[in-house]
């Protein structure tokens, strides 16, 4: 397998960065990965069709947001915290501090 390629942190661009955590799947999968050291690209599928999950981490990896890396035949994926962070500080934590809006709302009504 091809090694991926990954923009060096002094490259990460906020338009980019911003785009990739425009779209909710990309955002689930930041979020999943904000919690765990690293995870295959099976855990983060959510049942998509592969080539669905392929395009959105490929705009994760070229927004530098996600390095994936392969284990023989499994791609490896952790989130660039400290890279995105020496870059745009606060910006991460920030945006996950919102939460999921969807699982809240779900929360919610549960509770209600």
């Amino acid at each position: 397998m091809r090694p991926y390629k990954h923009p060096a942190a002094s490259e990460l661009v906020l338009e980019r960065v911003l785009y990739a955590l425009s779209d909710s799947i990309r955002l689930d999968i930041v979020r999943h990965l904000a919690q765990v050291a690293c995870a295959t690209c099976g855990e983060l599928d959510g049942g998509r069709p592969k080539s669905t999950v392929s395009h959105h981490f490929k705009v994760l990896r070229e927004a530098g947001l996600v390095l994936t890396e392969n284990t023989g035949t499994t791609h490896m994926n952790t989130l660039r915290r400290a890279d995105i962070e020496s870059r745009f500080p606060g910006l991460l934590s920030a945006i996950l501090s919102q939460g999921a809006p969807a699982k809240a709302a779900a929360k919610k009504d549960k509770a209600a």
